[in-house]
Order: C-alpha cells, then sequence, then structure tokens
C-alpha cells in the first residue's frame, strides 16, 4: 500500500477536491492585486466626490471572494464525506493484508490507525502544498508587476529556505521512523495493564517527538532571519525607490506577507511528507519496527 494506490482507487473523487483547493486558493491571490485599486479609487473619491471609478474595480474584487467563498465553503463539506468513506475502505484493507502476513492483532491495529495518515495526507497536506505552491508562486508573479526586484528578492530568498527545509527533513526522517516504531509497541504495551510500563513507554515515545520540535524551532529561526532581510529589502524598494500609491502598497505588502507565510510551512510539510514514506515501507512490508523503544 502506498499514497500512489490510495490516489488510483479513488481518483476521481480526489481530483475533485483537488480542483476545488485549486479554485478557492487561485481566487484566493488575485484578491490583493484586486483590492488595491478598490483603495486608490475609494481614495480618489475622497476628493472627487464620484463612487464611479470605485465602482467597477469594487465589483471586480467583490466577485473573486464570492468565488473563493462559495468554493472554500462546498469544499470544506465535500471533504470529510468523501475522505471518512476513502479511509473505511482503507482500513479494511490494511486489515486484509495484515492478516495475511500473519501480524498480530495488536499490530495490525496499529497499522490500521497508521494507515490513517494516507487520509490526512490527502485531505489536509495535499491541499494544503497545493496552497502553499499557488500562495509562493502567486506572490511572486504578483510582485513582479509591481517592481521586478522585489519578486527576485523573494525568488533568490527561496534557496536558502529550500537547503534548510532539506536539512530539517534529513534530521527527522529516523526520529519519526523512531516514532512510528513506538506506536506499533503501543497495543502490546497496554495489554500488560502495567501502569508503570505504559507511563515509561509513553516517557520513551516522547524522547524523539521533542527532538523532532526542537529541530522544527532552529529550522523556524533560521527561516525568519532570512524572511526579515525580505521585509527590510522590500520596504526599501517600495518606499525609497518606488513612487506607489496607497492602494499599490497594500497589495505588495499583502504579496509579501503570503509569501512569507507560505515559505514557514514548508518544513512541517515536509515532515508530513517524509513521515508518510515511513509508514508506505511499513506497509509494504519493506521496513519491520526494531525491538521496542
Amino acid at each position: 500500500m502506498k499514497l500512489r494506490s490510495v490516489f488510483l482507487l479513488f481518483r476521481w473523487w480526489i481530483l475533485l477536491a483537488i480542483g476545488l483547493v485549486v479554485v478557492e486558493n487561485v481566487a484566493w491571490i488575485i484578491e490583493p492585486s484586486l483590492f488595491g485599486p478598490v483603495i486608490d479609487a475609494l481614495i480618489d473619491n475622497a476628493t472627487t466626490s464620484s463612487w464611479a471609478p470605485a465602482l467597477q474595480p469594487l465589483l471586480l474584487w467583490m466577485g473573486v471572494f464570492a468565488v473563493n467563498s462559495s468554493v472554500g465553503a462546498f469544499r470544506r463539506a465535500y471533504d470529510q464525506n468523501i475522505y471518512l468513506s476513502i479511509y473505511t475502505n482503507l482500513a479494511t484493507r490494511v486489515t486484509e493484508l495484515s492478516r495475511s502476513r500473519g501480524l498480530t492483532t495488536s499490530r495490525t491495529a496499529a497499522r490500521t490507525q497508521l494507515a490513517r495518515e494516507f487520509i490526512t495526507f490527502v485531505q489536509y497536506r495535499m491541499p494544503e502544498i497545493l496552497e502553499q505552491v499557488i500562495a509562493i508562486g502567486g506572490s511572486l508573479i504578483g510582485l513582479s508587476f509591481f517592481d521586478y526586484r522585489i519578486a527576485a528578492a523573494c525568488a533568490v530568498v527561496t534557496i536558502p529556505l529550500t537547503l534548510i527545509t532539506v536539512l530539517y527533513a534529513k534530521k527527522v526522517v529516523p526520529l519519526q521512523a523512531t516514532v512510528h516504531d513506538g506506536m506499533e509497541e503501543m497495543y502490546e504495551v497496554f495489554e500488560q495493564q502495567d501502569v508503570g510500563a505504559i507511563e515509561s513507554y509513553y516517557r520513551r515515545i516522547a524522547v524523539p517527538q521533542k527532538l523532532i520540535a526542537r529541530w522544527g524551532a532552529l529550522t523556524f529561526g533560521l527561516m525568519r532571519v532570512f524572511l526579515l532581510g525580505i521585509f527590510l529589502m522590500v520596504l526599501y524598494i517600495a518606499i525609497d525607490l518606488d513612487s506607489f500609491s496607497t492602494g499599490n502598497i497594500y497589495s505588495i505588502v499583502a504579496y509579501v506577507w503570503t509569501f512569507v507565510t507560505s515559505s514557514e510551512y514548508l518544513p512541517e510539510l515536509m515532515e508530513s511528507w517524509t513521515s508518510l514514506q515511513d509508514i508506505t515501507a511499513r506497509l509494504r512490508g519493506e521496513r519491520e519496527p526494531a525491538l521496542a523503544l
């Protein structure tokens, strides 16, 4: 069992869900470029006392906002129905596969629970990956319409951010494998009905989880240093080198903020991906757990 198999089994339902994510987020990334002209038109209206110039940009922005909101609401209702059905089917298949390999009941139950990571990834992580790709790419495109130097600065900073994310993934992969080893032993620990053993189990399994958190904190801090440089550079270009209107400055800040927040999310998405790779190897029988924690 692997992610590709899950996708092929339920491809039409998943493709519809992914399509809704794309429509929702493309509409969202367009909004700042449309709301900036609304601000400028309203400022101009304060001196001309005519609402006509503000009407068209306002209606355009409201239309895109309506698409983003309505598609987003429908997707959130649709997702729960489809992915609960997929998990029911997937849990059944994992159970049958585990029994055919002669695994114990406790380990079968644990792997069925681990298989839920596939659904979590497809339902939440895959849309989040698309959201961040659209947000980062859309922000760079949007910024290039205002000043190519701002877009170039943001594009360059993606290089160290990518290197930091890859380093984080390499450090976290073995720690995640240790956590999964412990999860597969969980039911056997509870079968002992020994409170001391259960407490000891949770203390041991918390060790790699704490290390993952520390690597996450270090990665976050390093990323913030590079992103601070982006903010300072954008402020210099937007204020000292260009004569932007109030609406333009709003759009630029919105796109830069979107770029920054989306970039910060990359390590967490990478962590989910590497976790899924370890689970895939287990369900395919390519990796069996080591000794108990």
